[in-house]
């Protein structure tokens, strides 16, 4: 039986972040959730209790000693201890995208099916051969390109469903997944996006679409391929994930989620008063938005006149 948080007197939500502190205040889809998350708490009377925790610690004190009537999990491995120890105290608590764990509310996207059809806009357009750089897969510092064995057994769910719907789409096509570069980074910053894309481009310098698990990381592609001289989309094509403002600002090809939303949903869900006798999920819809960084690639005309 779910737990309720109203009848609880710290008068206060928890929101575990496994990132430093300042992770929560310069990651802009971190902004809107937490923007999202605190109008939830406002409308409720609720305070709010930031409870971070670096992603390379297992010191769970924090947890054990914030004093607060329920928590809100966001976007952690589904090994992380931090999580474990959240779910050892008896409050109630909220997912917020990963992990998905069947027994605990969550709120999130389908990211699966979201990068699905990302991928299939750039199928469309031609493209067969190109690199992916992804945020980090597990709790373990990796920077570098990464095997499948790795993909495929994240901890990061979201980052793992957002390869797969990548994976499932061009093996529809006839791309062999294998020959794709996939580059991870640990730190989520324009800086990883830039570096990453470098290290993908290094491997294979004729891809035509670098798809980017989160615009963030796209950012830091654009730049890269600026310094290198490379015309965006007429020489690659460059894409997204979150729909952030920047990514607007610079035209950006991506997957706009709700990010305030998904904050507001989890509070709510949280703080709902009703007693009930089963997890819910809330699945929040995502948008394709197809801007000025994705284009036919060089030559796909030409081969589409003449045949494949």
């Amino acid at each position: 039986m779910a737990r309720s948080l109203r009848t609880r007197k710290a008068g206060a939500v928890g929101l575990l972040l496994t990132e430093n502190l300042s992770y929560a205040f310069r990651d802009p889809a971190a902004i809107g959730f937490l923007e999202g998350l605190a109008l939830a708490c406002e409308d409720a009377g609720q305070g709010l209790l930031l409870v971070p925790a670096s992603p390379e610690r297992e010191d769970v004190a924090s947890v054990h000693r914030a004093g607060v009537d329920g928590f809100v999990v966001y976007s952690v491995p589904d090994d992380d201890p931090h999580l474990a120890a959240v779910l050892e105290r008896p409050v109630p608590t909220v997912v917020c995208d990963q992990p998905d764990l069947g027994n605990v509310d969550r709120v999130g996207i389908d990211d699966q099916a979201a990068m699905t059809e990302l991928a299939r806009h750039l199928i469309s357009l031609g493209h067969r051969r190109i690199g992916v750089v992804c945020m980090r897969l597990a709790r373990d510092r990796n920077d570098g390109l990464v095997t499948l064995d790795r993909q495929r057994s994240a901890h990061f769910h979201v980052q793992r469903n957002r390869i797969s719907g990548l994976e499932q789409a061009f093996a529809e096509v006839g791309v062999d997944w294998s020959t794709v570069p996939v580059a991870e980074r640990f730190d989520h910053t324009t800086a990883s996006g830039a570096s990453a894309a470098a290290q993908v481009l290094e491997r294979d310098p004729q891809i035509t679409a670098l798809i980017c698990t989160s615009d963030i990381l796209a950012l830091g592609a654009l730049g890269e391929a600026q310094r290198r001289g490379l015309r965006v989309p007429q020489d690659l094509t460059i894409t997204g994930f979150d729909g952030i403002r920047e990514a607007e600002q610079a035209g950006l090809t991506t997957v706009r989620q709700p990010v305030l939303e998904k904050g507001r949903a989890a509070g709510k869900l949280l703080l709902d008063s009703g007693e009930r006798s089963r997890p819910r999920s809330v699945v929040l819809p995502t948008e394709l938005v197809v801007g000025e960084t994705s284009a036919a690639p060089r030559g796909a005309a030409e081969e589409r006149w003449f045949g494949p």
